[in-house]
């Protein structure tokens, strides 16, 4: 439950840094942010995004102890534990959020600039940029493939064990009970990397700033929402 309210608190920081905008463009018919908004909003976009996806890891480890360690686990998963992994998430996602903006700070924009989307995503501010991003790309292509294929590497990692300890379960029921208490993970899980992975090998594959757009609407606003659900609907 510590895990669970941890990722409600970071999917509701995770929407609100979206949709309140979203939503007040649409009533005021007006696309325009400032350039202060446009930095902060995408600051907690960036550190909430990667928060999302370590709690989702650390959860991911939880369920790996669980299932493949059961008699340890109060001992393994202890509050101090569980604590330390949170709090390492939050440093590295927010030093992570901190490090990017600061960089795009130090670029040159010219003026009367669009974005292609409907909030200020980091790779399209960059792309606007009339100064040298190359320093730019390279850590945002660095961060993103440690940052965020680590943390995938993990929960692939942890399930992989967890599916080797169910298959040796002898009893059906067994098996059943134990993969149960994963299900409502797995489907959280699958929903964040499917859509997040869809929107950006589809948006490389057409180049379509509009579909690319409408696409990113699932993992930044759909699946945040969804969460709960799935772990309501589990219980």
């Amino acid at each position: 439950y510590f895990l669970l309210s941890n990722l409600s608190l970071v999917d509701i920081c995770f929407t609100s840094t979206i949709v309140p905008k979203m939503l007040l463009n649409i009533q005021t018919q007006s696309k325009v942010i400032t350039y202060a908004g446009c930095i902060t909003q995408m600051y907690f976009f960036i550190h909430f995004a990667g928060l999302d996806d370590f709690i989702l890891t650390v959860m991911a480890y939880d369920r790996y102890v669980a299932i493949c360690h059961p008699l340890h686990y109060t001992v393994i998963m202890n509050p101090h534990l569980c604590g330390l992994l949170v709090l390492v998430s939050w440093i590295i996602s927010i030093l992570n959020s901190l490090l990017q903006s600061l960089m795009v700070l130090e670029l040159s924009f010219c003026s009367d600039l669009e974005i292609p989307h409907f909030f200020c995503e980091l790779k399209e501010v960059v792309q606007l940029a009339c100064s040298d991003t190359l320093p730019n790309d390279i850590v945002m292509y660095f961060s993103a493939g440690l940052l965020a294929g680590g943390p995938l590497t993990g929960t692939l990692y942890s399930y992989s064990k967890i599916v080797s300890s169910i298959y040796a379960i002898p009893s059906v029921q067994g098996k059943y009970k134990a993969f149960s208490t994963c299900a409502s993970h797995i489907s959280v899980v699958s929903l964040f990397y499917g859509t997040s992975l869809g929107v950006y090998l589809g948006s490389a594959g057409t180049h379509s700033s509009q579909s690319s757009a409408t696409a990113s609407v699932m993992y930044t606003v759909v699946t945040p929402m969804l969460n709960p659900v799935i772990y309501y609907l589990k219980k």
